[in-house]
Order: structure tokens, then sequence, then C-alpha cells
């Protein structure tokens, strides 16, 4: 088994019955998840479990490792976070044929509203939480985010593969641009192990534990502040008001660097490259070109074209505040 398509139940409940050493009932029930394959499963003593069967050739098995671990050392220091769970080989990864998987406890919990001032003080203890645990070692199996090899070699890849002709050059000329202005930014600036897609969607309520993370899956190495851009409600300096919300909450924690706010509109330019990049990997697939039948149209890199121009113009005017 090397494809989704072929992970049906009557595969993969044997496979998830002997990593558990567990009995499991029929039920299957598939999660949303478009990278992923995600189901509730249920043994035989109505003890619900997650299992959650990765994309093939997405991760390695030693970056899911890098994810796993950090998890661990999260809970370790007693924060919210679902753990997977350790399968009868003693390891927290399996194999179906060609297709890695774990399996993890059911937790449910309401998504958490950030709304006044007490809610934005504890996010950001969260966060400085979590880079605690995040500093403990690190992800070497996980992309480093710097715009001088990551972005740079989506850039790459996207102008040779994916960028229409007519819009090779506009593409490519504002691109480097953007890579040229945000790079000095991260010159000396500390690298942790970070969430990478921390927005609000990803903080869950449970009144019994407290505020927990979910969804590690683009956790990486990188300067902490990409951990908290995507929960801002606006551009920078116009939300700095938020950020300093955030920032009083994580400092009861951990130090913040004074560098931070001038990378959150790059770390915005460096995101909307990686998101395109993502999507180009995608776009062979038959759900994607359904979802997104304009894809990679001229008109639709002269839209991309026209939003990275707009998003130098927001990094110009954070850098002169």
């Amino acid at each position: 088994m090397d494809s989704f398509s072929d992970l049906t139940p009557d595969r993969f409940l044997p496979a998830l019955e002997a990593a558990l050493d567990t009995e499991l009932t029929p039920l299957a029930r598939p999660f949303k998840s478009y990278i992923n394959r995600v189901y509730e499963v249920q043994a035989d003593d109505g003890t619900a479990y997650i299992a959650k069967f990765y994309r093939p050739g997405r991760w390695s098995d030693a970056a899911l490792a890098d994810e796993h671990d950090f998890l661990a050392d999260c809970a370790e220091i007693d924060i919210p976070v679902v753990c997977p769970l350790s399968l009868h080989s003693g390891r927290t990864l399996a194999r179906l044929g060609d297709i890695s998987f774990a399996v993890f406890p059911k937790k449910a919990g309401r998504r958490f509203d950030i709304e006044d001032e007490e809610s934005w003080h504890r996010v950001g203890i969260l966060l400085g939480r979590l880079h605690n645990a995040g500093q403990k070692r690190p992800a070497p199996a996980r992309q480093h985010l710097m715009p001088e090899t990551t972005t740079r070699r989506y850039v790459q890849q996207l102008t040779a593969e994916a960028v229409t002709p007519a819009y090779r050059d506009k593409y490519e000329d504002i691109c480097a641009r953007i890579i040229d202005l945000v790079s000095p930014r991260f010159e000396g600036l500390e690298q942790i192990r970070i969430h990478g897609d921390f927005h609000a969607g990803n903080i869950l309520n449970r009144p019994d534990e407290g505020l927990m993370v979910i969804d590690f899956d683009d956790m990486m190495n990188g300067v902490p502040v990409q951990d908290f851009w995507l929960l801002l409600p606006d551009h920078y300096p116009a939300s700095d008001r938020f950020l300093q919300l955030l920032l009083e909450g994580y400092r009861q924690f951990r130090d913040a660097d004074h560098r931070w706010p001038l990378l959150i509109e790059g770390l915005r330019a460096m995101r909307m490259i990686y998101y395109t990049a993502w999507c180009a990997m995608q776009r062979d697939d038959y759900q994607f070109q359904t979802q997104y039948p304009d894809w990679g149209s001229d008109r639709f890199w002269a839209g991309e074209v026209q939003d990275l121009r707009t998003q130098y113009a927001y990094m110009m005017e954070a850098l002169q505040v």
C-alpha cells in the first residue's frame, strides 16, 4: 500500500488492532483532513481513538518523530497537548505499507475565543511555556524557516514548474525584493522549535485542563515570533496593541526580543509564498482541481503578483515604525 486510495477500513482496522494490541469495532468515522487521513475508531470497551495516517512523501519518519518529541516535551512541563500513544511495538509510529500512522487518545475541547485583554494574556503565557519546551532540543529533520533558504527554494520551484511564462519574471522579481528586504532582519535571532501554524483555531479550551494546543503538523525550527502574528487581527503596526498584550503574558515565562515586530510582515509574505508552493504540490489532485479550477492560470498569477506587491508595501511601512 503506497497510496491513500488503498486506505480502506478493511485494510487499516486490522493494522490498528495489531498496533494497539486491542480489538476494535467496525466504526471508522473519517474526519475532514485534506493532507492526511484521520479516522475515529473505537475499542470493544468503548474507548475512542484518533488514527492519523500521514500522507506518503510529505514527512519522513524522522520528521514525524520530531513532532512527537515536541509533543512529549510539552506534556512533560504540563502544557495540555494530545500526545501519540505508545504502540505495541514500543514506538509512536507504525506503518501500513508505505503509509506511516500514529494513534492518539480522543480529546474534545471548545475553540478558545481571544476577545478581551485577559484572554490575550492567557495566550501569551501559553506561548511562553510552549517555547520553553521548544528550546529544549532541536528538530533536525524539520525545516528551518529562513528567507534565504526555505522561501527562496519555494520561489525557485514555483518559477520553474508552475508560474505561467507571462508572469514568471514579475513573480520572481517581487519575491526577490521580499527576500532581500526581510533577510537581514533574521541575523542574530534565536531559532527554536515552534508550532509553525499557531492561530486561534489551534487553541482549544478544556475547562478541566486549560488551553490546549493542537495540530503540530507544521512544526519547524524558526524565530519565535512566527507563532505570534497569525493571531493578530490586522497588519503590523495597526495590531501593535494586541501584540503587546501577547508579549506581556509571554514575558512572564520567557524573554522576548525587541526586534521581533519588524519581522511580522516579512513572515506574512513568506507564508504567502509557502502557501502558493503548497498548493502547487497539490495541483494535480482531482479534489484540488475541482475546488480551485482557476489555480495556475494567468489570471491567478496576476493576482498573486499584486498581492505580494501589496504585502511588500506593508513590509516597508512596518520597517519605518
